[in-house]
């Protein structure tokens, strides 16, 4: 069965217009449950984990000083989300969200978060709508627990996984590949182990052969014995904080290479779900949706 993390702490309440278009963790729900692509048994709520899987990744003054709302205040509006305990409560659970379905994964070859995707979070600090990186604590979680050793974190967000990258930059057991637009925040990259920076309105056909170029030789080389995916849907020419051209078939058709290649390959995969930022929150759902109608079909 395929198995989704989701809390009502995820919709999170935010001053009037801000850009985050929050509402989507309630609606992706609700719109899989209505479409029957899932019933209520697929969902599990996570809760708060042990801290010491979070400080595995994150320098432990700046957990304590988000827990205890001390951080400083330029630290703080980089996160783009004003600060409170409910927040970082929400971010935490969040990561165990990721922690609990990486462990399904595991088991049924696939498991996904309805949040998460909080890849530009540093081991330090926090920044654009992220505050604790979910991936990087379930990889380095997986690892702690002898449950894999070689990671592959496939970072398909419009933007560059620059914390993810900071994470694991001396670290050999896992592969960062991150493919971005060029010219999309941040405006300063990290160096990943593999980046394929996109130009500006990049089409379907221009991204999709990239991909399949890319990924499958991956695999080959690293040999992961299980992957992270961040199914960001900012790569659509919709998109407000993106700049490629991609329709949303075309993300479709993406996020069907990526999970097809995952069971081809008998990897795990976990699925966090990242950017999306389109006008119409309508879109935002159902590029997001289809995700996990992919994943129903291709795994169950």
């Amino acid at each position: 069965m395929l198995k989704i993390a989701f809390h009502p702490i995820y919709n999170h309440p935010l001053p009037a217009g801000h850009r985050f278009p929050m509402e989507k963790y309630e609606l992706l729900p609700q719109q899989l449950l209505h479409e029957g692509t899932c019933s209520g048994n697929n969902f599990f709520e996570p809760t708060k984990p042990n801290d010491k899987y979070i400080l595995a990744v994150h320098n432990p003054e700046y957990f304590y000083d988000l827990v205890n709302i001390t951080l400083d205040q330029r630290a703080a509006r980089k996160i783009g989300f004003p600060l409170s305990e409910v927040l970082v409560e929400r971010e935490v659970i969040i990561a165990d969200g990721t922690i609990k379905a990486s462990e399904y994964a595991l088991k049924h070859g696939i498991a996904m978060n309805i949040a998460g995707g909080t890849h530009h979070a540093y081991t330090n600090r926090g920044e654009a709508f992220c505050l604790l990186n979910d991936q990087a604590i379930g990889a380095r979680y997986l690892q702690k627990m002898g449950l894999a050793k070689k990671i592959l974190i496939v970072d398909l967000d419009v933007h560059q996984g620059n914390g993810t990258a900071q994470i694991f930059q001396n670290d050999e057991s896992v592969f960062t590949f991150s493919m971005h637009g060029k010219s999309n925040y941040p405006f300063k990259k990290e160096v990943s182990n593999l980046d394929i920076a996109l130009e500006n309105d990049s089409n379907d056909k221009t991204y999709l052969k990239r991909l399949k170029e890319t990924l499958p030789k991956l695999i080959d080389q690293q040999q992961p014995d299980f992957i992270y995916y961040l199914s960001g849907v900012d790569v659509i020419s919709s998109d407000k904080l993106g700049k490629l051209g991609m329709s949303v078939e075309g993300c479709k058709e993406r996020d069907r290479f990526v999970l097809q290649t995952c069971k081809n390959n008998k990897i795990p995969v976990m699925c966090s779900m990242g950017g999306g930022y389109s006008s119409d929150i309508k879109v935002i759902v159902d590029a997001h949706a289809n995700t996990y109608r992919l994943a129903q079909e291709i795994f169950f």
